[in-house]
């Protein structure tokens, strides 16, 4: 049995969580292994592997906040393993465990004990010279928006192959369910609860009245065109990690990814209760 820990190494809390958890887990004859850049931050070194050796563990524990659940899922590739978030940081929306029951949260998801979550996730292919040069998958959602030069990018916007609008903007989300809670929720999207079978699309600071939030099918395809060439200074982002795109994007293709994200929750708390405790409590 394996378990894949991945901890925030810039906080001192998941440092120390994912010190006590090695310790733990390897007195119970449970493999615990970390990428070697976090084994080292950690001063676990004997337990690091390469990305490329993380296969299939039996559970991933990511120690942090949300941001350090979506580097867990961006570890584990396409592999659909369970994973557990034990809430070390600021916002928690997606964690399914607290702090003060860290041994106690990760023996009963090693049990089998508890819900799962299953997330859909986007896969963007971004293309330019004329070809496709990288395919992304999304846990919370794809972004094009402002490049270097920090000018407003113009916009087409299409879903299957349907021409829906050509505006002026900073920029748009293609948001999964997961995703509706975060930078697209910022931007004015809607939340959605996270087994309705859609993705968001939503414009960032459009230069129009006439802007709107779109909710797309599963099934749908969304293409997000730089018509212009003297507006293709745009940069893409996937989960908040800049895309490596050297020169002018000309287009990205969203889909719903193959493979989902399977969340396992231990608090109790379902997602409206999250709602209410993460956005409308205390207004």
């Amino acid at each position: 049995m394996r378990v894949l820990l991945v901890p925030n190494t810039a906080n001192p809390l998941a440092v120390s969580a994912a010190i006590e958890l090695a310790t733990w887990l390897s007195a119970t004859g449970i493999e615990p292994v970390l990428i070697t850049a976090d084994a080292e931050a950690c001063e676990l070194g004997a337990h690091g592997i390469a990305p490329s050796a993380v296969g299939e563990p039996t559970l991933t524990v990511a120690l942090g906040g949300d941001g350090t659940i979506l580097k867990a899922v961006h570890t584990l590739g396409r592999v659909e393993a369970p994973v557990l978030g034990v809430n070390l940081g600021r916002l928690g929306f997606m964690s399914g465990a607290r702090a003060e029951m860290l041994r106690e949260s990760v023996g009963s998801a090693l049990a089998g004990e508890g819900r799962i979550e299953r997330r859909s996730t986007l896969e963007a292919t971004v293309r330019m010279g004329g070809r496709d040069v990288g395919r992304y998958r999304a846990l919370n959602e794809v972004h094009v928006g402002r490049g270097t030069t920090m000018r407003v990018i113009d916009l087409e916007l299409s879903v299957n192959g349907t021409m829906m609008t050509r505006i002026r903007c900073d920029g748009m989300v293609v948001a999964t369910p997961t995703g509706s809670t975060a930078y697209a929720l910022s931007a004015g999207g809607p939340i959605v609860a996270p087994d309705v079978p859609c993705a968001v699309v939503v414009p960032v600071a459009a230069h129009t009245l006439a802007a709107r939030s779109i909710v797309v099918g599963s099934s749908d395809r969304v293409d997000l065109v730089l018509p212009n060439p003297a507006r293709r200074d745009a940069l893409v982002s996937v989960d908040g990690a800049l895309a490596p795109c050297r020169r002018d994007v000309e287009s990205i293709s969203v889909v719903r990814a193959e493979h989902d994200v399977l969340l396992v929750k231990l608090d109790g708390r379902d997602f409206y209760e999250v709602v209410r405790d993460e956005f409308l409590r205390g207004q």
